[in-house]
């Protein structure tokens, strides 16, 4: 019988000298949830991020995907077993085009350029990026560079993919856009991980949160929740969140 924990570090530290940006933290990420990270900046958040997309190691500690141990594993290797991310600042290749930049993430699963341009050309439609699929990546906007980020995770297929503040910095209109496509992912199939300040967002988006602090798990539990929780308001969400 399949496990609904798709993910889970257990212990995981992770320190550079004398700091300690995470320290013993130990979460599951259930199968097909969106789940948000939050925290104050300097939580630990994005090194959690790094830990589990492989971009580093961790000090000590173990991270599991669907009860494997990968916390040795190279990052390219996590993105063939099905775990795909953003970044918080885009890195598009600017001088490829839209489609090109997004079959190098079909290329996970698709050795010819042809299949992996027919997926790349099916990921832009579903993300809302088909009309400027010839277009250089260097001449998106902000919001569409961000997309375009997606739409590349999405071609690799993976299981479980981490958002890095995507629906930061947007308008209101172009952040209502960004939680309706993020809720499309997760209808693909996909579990969603989402690091993200805006609170109104998270918080009308997520089925569950979790909360870091200076490396250390804070909370978890539902939206409702976490915004009543004493900790996280005195820790991130502050005086003026307990007085609304």
């Amino acid at each position: 019988m399949t496990s609904d924990i798709l993910l889970e570090t257990r212990g995981v530290t992770q320190r550079f000298g004398g700091l300690v940006a995470n320290s013993d933290v130990s979460i599951s990420i259930k199968r097909g949830e969106i789940l948000g990270l939050i925290g104050p900046n300097g939580a630990g958040k994005s090194t959690l991020f790094a830990a589990i997309s492989g971009a580093r190691v961790p000090t000590s500690g173990s991270i599991l995907f669907e009860g494997v141990d990968i916390t040795q594993m190279p990052a390219a290797e996590r993105c063939r077993l099905g775990i795909a991310r953003t970044f918080q600042v885009p890195r598009s290749f600017d001088s490829m085009s839209v489609a090109e930049n997004v079959m190098i993430g079909a290329f996970v699963r698709n050795s010819n350029a042809t299949r992996a341009r027919a997926a790349a050309l099916e990921v832009l439609d579903y993300v809302g990026l088909d009309g400027r699929a010839d277009a250089t990546a260097g001449q998106l906007t902000p919001p569409e560079k961000r997309r375009l980020e997606v739409a590349r995770a999405i071609a690799t297929e993976p299981k479980l993919l981490l958002l890095d503040e995507v629906l930061t910095g947007l308008t209101p209109s172009e952040a209502r856009l960004g939680m309706d496509l993020v809720r499309k992912v997760r209808a693909r199939g996909i579990t969603v991980v989402m690091v993200e300040h805006v609170m109104e967002i998270v918080m009308q988006l997520v089925d569950r949160a979790i909360v870091l602090n200076l490396g250390k798990l804070l909370a978890e539990g539902s939206p409702a929740d976490i915004v009543r929780n004493e900790d996280v308001i005195t820790a991130y969400l502050g005086d003026r969140h307990r007085a609304a």
